[in-house]
Parts: C-alpha cells; sequence; structure tokens
C-alpha cells in the first residue's frame, strides 16, 4: 500500500504534468485605429468578439468606426446580395460588438488580449506595453501586428514575455485570408496556440513563424511573408534605377509572366512607400552588409518629396 507520501508525490506529478489549458479570446483590445488596426477590429467584432478600438484622439476613433460601417457596408452587398435584412443584421451586430476609448489603460482591466498596431517605431511600442503590462491582468495575451521588428525586442518591454506573440495580418484585413503567428523564444506554447485558434476564429489561416534565441534580430526579418516580398520589391526598384527597365514594363513583366496580380510599383504605392523605406532602412540598420537591404536612393527621394503611392496621390505613379 502506497504511503501518504508516495500518494502525495504521485498527484504532485500528474497535476504539474497536465498542459496547461489555452485561453479562450472572447474580448480584444486593438491599440490604433489605422487602417490595419480598424481592419483588425472590425474582423473580431464581425466573429463575435467584443472588441475596445483605442487611439489618441475621438475624432481618429470617430473616422475609424466610420471606415469599419463602410467596410462592412461593401461586404455585406456581396455576402448577403438577396437579403439586405440579413446584411442589416449583421453590421449591426458587428457594430455592437465595437466599442472605442482614448484610454488604454483603463480598458484592458478586462481584456484577454491586446493587439497593437501602431507606428512602427520601437521605442513608441516599448512605452506603450510597459505602461499597459501595469494595468492588463495576468491572463492577458500581448501580441504585435508589427511587420519588421523582432517580437522579442518589443517583448522585452514587459514582464509577460511568455505571454507576448506576433500576429502579423495583411491589409485589407478583411479580405486578406492570411496572418503570421510569431512565437519568440519566450513565448509559452500556450499562448502560442491560444493565437492559432484566435486566428483560426477570425476566419483566417495562420502559419506559424519562429525567432530563435540570441538571432531573432537577423534571423528572419520580416517573418515569411515581407523576408521574401521587401527584397523583391527592392530588387524591381534597383532594376529600373539601373534603367534595365521601366517601372511600367517591370509591372506588366511580374503580371503576365509570373502571375501576379499587381506589379511590384503598383504594390508598392499600395503599401505606402514611407512603410516600405521604414522597413528596408531597419534591415539595413540590423545588417548593413546584407545587399538585399540596401536602401533605394529613388525611395528615399520620392519619400522626401513626400510622394507616397495611393494616399497622398502620388507614388511612382499618379493616382486619383
Amino acid at each position: 500500500m502506497a504511503s501518504a507520501s508516495g500518494q502525495l508525490l504521485a498527484r504532485y506529478m500528474s497535476s504539474s504534468a497536465a498542459p496547461a489549458k489555452t485561453l479562450t479570446i472572447k474580448h480584444v483590445t486593438v491599440i490604433g485605429g489605422g487602417l490595419m488596426g480598424s481592419g483588425i477590429a472590425q474582423v473580431a467584432a464581425a466573429t463575435g468578439h467584443t472588441v475596445v478600438l483605442v487611439d489618441q484622439t475621438e475624432d481618429l476613433l470617430k473616422k475609424s468606426r466610420k471606415s469599419i460601417e463602410d467596410s462592412l457596408k461593401r461586404m455585406t452587398k456581396k455576402m448577403f446580395a438577396e437579403k439586405p435584412e440579413a446584411a442589416s443584421q449583421f453590421i449591426e451586430k458587428s457594430l455592437a460588438n465595437l466599442s472605442t476609448s482614448t484610454d488604454a489603460a483603463a480598458v484592458v482591466h478586462s481584456t484577454d488580449l491586446v493587439v497593437e498596431a501602431i507606428v512602427e517605431k520601437l521605442d513608441v511600442k516599448h512605452e506603450l506595453f510597459k505602461g499597459l503590462d501595469k494595468f492588463a491582468p495576468e491572463h492577458t495575451i500581448f501580441a504585435s501586428n508589427t511587420s519588421s521588428l523582432p517580437i522579442t525586442d518589443i517583448a522585452n518591454s514587459t514582464t509577460r514575455q511568455d505571454r507576448f506573440g506576433g500576429l502579423h495580418f495583411f491589409n485589407p484585413v478583411p479580405l486578406m485570408k492570411l496572418v503570421e503567428v510569431i512565437k519568440t523564444p519566450m513565448t509559452s506554447q500556450t499562448t502560442f496556440e491560444s493565437l492559432l485558434d484566435f486566428s483560426k476564429a477570425l476566419g483566417k489561416t495562420p502559419v506559424s513563424c519562429k525567432e530563435r534565441e540570441h538571432l531573432c534580430r537577423c534571423d528572419t526579418p520580416g517573418f515569411v511573408v515581407n523576408r521574401l516580398l521587401v527584397p523583391y520589391l527592392m530588387e524591381s526598384v534597383r532594376l529600373h534605377e539601373r534603367g534595365h527597365a521601366s517601372k511600367e514594363d517591370i509591372d506588366i513583366a511580374m503580371k503576365l509572366g509570373a502571375g501576379y496580380p499587381m506589379g511590384p510599383f503598383e504594390l508598392l504605392d499600395y503599401v505606402g512607400l514611407d512603410t516600405s523605406k521604414y522597413i528596408i532602412d531597419g534591415w539595413h540598420q540590423m545588417e548593413p552588409e546584407n545587399p538585399l537591404f540596401a536602401p533605394s536612393e529613388l525611395l528615399n527621394k520620392l519619400v522626401a518629396e513626400k510622394k507616397l503611392g495611393k494616399k497622398t496621390g502620388e507614388g511612382f505613379y499618379k493616382h486619383k
């Protein structure tokens, strides 16, 4: 017959070996009401999550909510082409799941997940997460939508590195099916699986990316998609800079020869030349000897002239 101490040890071993349960994410706080943040808030609200969208001013939040409402109207025209009443109900229900706030610290006290979609500056992200770390519950997962910065570097500003990961959505978020889920060396498996489950709950297809210990700064900047896409875009610009082909011919060649839906210069204008410049500048700083990450004089010139693409009316092309 087992001793009392032996029974206690057996129970302890059994309980400690049991895998931790993943967190079912129901309440989401999205920081940043720009194009990406609004898109993330929209898909989360439309899939039944309680969402709080946070930005600096009420005016910005009004614009974000209006853009979300307009996006929902466009989507439901196709989803419920012959059922206008169902479309109205879907929009109403989605918007009912969405609220806004200018006080991030006040709204994270009951959230399951914080998704950050603010400016791509490490010090700004550090300041945000360091502050929220003090107010969010212990179970709350933090995630960044960064497209270029190492998640490990952002997570280091908090005391919850095990509950910190990356959720990289693509623009436009309501239409693009892919989400890159990034696991750092400190991200727990439970957190990672919770983020995968959340991505699937949004109707997205997640792919797994990992940052390796000690190599996160130069291992795979940009995760999977941007690590392959940005060098391709930059090489297209260099090809044009060298006079080997016009931007129009390069775009046509990649669309008709490679089957791409957009040419590289069309895509650069759509993404924003300032965004592309910020990414390549950051990567060049991390790996100055890597020719794939070399800056472009032409891109720098256009950004300096405030020709940023579709959002300013002119980039590589002029837009009405």
